[in-house]
């Protein structure tokens, strides 16, 4: 099995290679978000989760979902394309949430 990945990946084109490392880009960032909340949290001593934890909810999935059409994969490209929209809406809450909070 592993020598069967290794051909694979030795088989592939360097433009192929880009478009990996371009999905595994957002998959780190999309991970990372945990990461931040985590540390928001500690740091609190309470959960909490930033607004940099949607923002990159949004540039991960966004990555991930470019990759996902460039592979053409129906799977991936829905679960990333009801993602975005959440995470699209959170911001917008939280925009529309501090605005109010700073008129009144």
């Amino acid at each position: 099995m592993f020598e069967s990945f290794t051909q694979s990946f030795l088989a592939m084109s360097f433009e192929e290679l880009l478009w990996i490392g371009f999905g595994f880009l957002g998959q780190g960032i999309f991970f990372s978000r945990w990461l931040v909340q985590w540390v928001v949290s500690e740091r609190n001593e309470e959960s909490q989760i930033p607004m940099s934890f949607w923002y990159m909810s949004l540039v991960g999935s966004v990555i991930v979902l470019t990759y996902a059409i460039h592979i053409a994969d129906l799977v991936f490209m829905a679960g990333q394309s009801v993602g975005t929209v959440v995470y699209v809406r959170n911001i917008m809450l939280l925009h529309q949430a501090n605005k109010r909070v700073m008129s009144g």
